[in-house]
């Protein structure tokens, strides 16, 4: 496993904005959820002007990663199930605040998203089987699968300091060779992207409008019924508000939570005074990585259009 990365797995992710979709720095710990691009209806093919995938797309491009591992790992003499990964649905919700109140009324917070996602873990029929391995079979599963750094990394220095890296050999670094063409050259654009939202974030959050466009979604909360000061209350709170109750009774509540901040966060100035805010301060602090950013988005297109080759977009996302 690379130092840097985690597998594709389960996991929820998303945001109002492409931009901060990956997880903000901690000390903001502010996301918004939606991602505008790919939560948008399906754009037009590839044209040749790069751009961002759609959640579906991304669904894609991982199946189509499963896919490489799995012929790489049999072609190693060992078995791979291909694995399922993070739906359109599984890929929102998780930011500062919500902004799709079809979402929110479906999932909610995303309990049954987050369950399914933990039962996918628990019942992940390659982690299964090398439990069975004795342990040098275990080793070579594990370096056949993973590589090791002994046989050479790539490594990245990310803008606002520190470096990661990942190995060069491995069933997962020969499915990203194919998918995306250059191990390396894949390797530090999305590194490098993924690190972005930290030189931005913290602006918005600062940002007068902002904190004014949240004290207005707080007070549409307290019309609703819901006394919360901001969205992050609800997310620190989440646990303690549904505690002791039924699975049906904690749902019903969530629900009626999540539709209220969904509502409260259109029909206030919050998204579309993050959406405005993002827009201006990406277009001013991003543009030494321009090229970037335009590399990330390019090779993500070439591996969809691989992954599609592959078969891997046949699947309901």
């Amino acid at each position: 496993m690379s130092s840097s990365t985690t597998r594709n797995g389960h996991g929820r992710t998303g945001a109002l904005f492409a931009s901060l979709c990956a997880a903000l720095t901690a000390a903001t710990a502010v996301a918004v959820s939606g991602c505008a691009s790919p939560a948008d209806p399906e754009p037009a093919r590839y044209t040749g002007k790069p751009r961002d995938l759609t959640y579906a797309e991304q669904v894609t491009v991982e199946r189509g990663e499963e896919i490489l591992v799995g012929k790489c790992m049999k072609e190693k003499g060992f078995p791979y199930w291909t694995g399922p990964v993070a739906g359109v649905a599984d890929r929102q919700g998780n930011g500062y605040v919500l902004t799709d109140v079809a979402w929110a009324r479906k999932y909610g917070y995303g309990r049954e998203l987050d369950e399914r996602a933990e039962r996918a873990r628990r019942e992940d029929r390659n982690t299964a089987y090398a439990r069975t391995l004795a342990e040098r079979d275990l080793v070579r599963y594990n370096t056949a699968l993973d590589g090791t750094p002994s046989n050479g990394v790539v490594t990245v220095d990310l803008p606002l300091g520190g470096t990661v890296w990942t190995p060069r050999d491995g069933c997962r670094a020969t499915a990203m060779k194919e998918l995306y063409g250059d191990l390396p050259a894949w390797f530090r654009a999305k590194k490098t992207v993924q690190s972005l939202t930290a030189l931005y974030a913290p602006d918005i959050v600062a940002d007068a409008r902002f904190r004014r466009a949240v004290e207005d979604w707080a007070a549409c909360m307290r019309e609703a019924g819901h006394s919360y000061d901001t969205p992050l209350e609800i997310r620190e709170k989440r646990s303690a508000i549904t505690e002791g109750m039924s699975p049906a009774a904690a749902r019903t509540t969530e629900v009626r939570l999540a539709v209220a901040e969904a509502t409260c966060a259109n029909s206030t100035a919050l998204a579309r005074t993050a959406r405005a805010l993002e827009h201006r301060l990406r277009s001013e602090k991003l543009r030494p990585y321009r090229d970037d950013i335009a590399a990330f988005r390019r090779m993500n297109l070439t591996a969809l259009a691989r992954a599609e080759a592959l078969g891997a977009g046949t699947a309901s996302p």
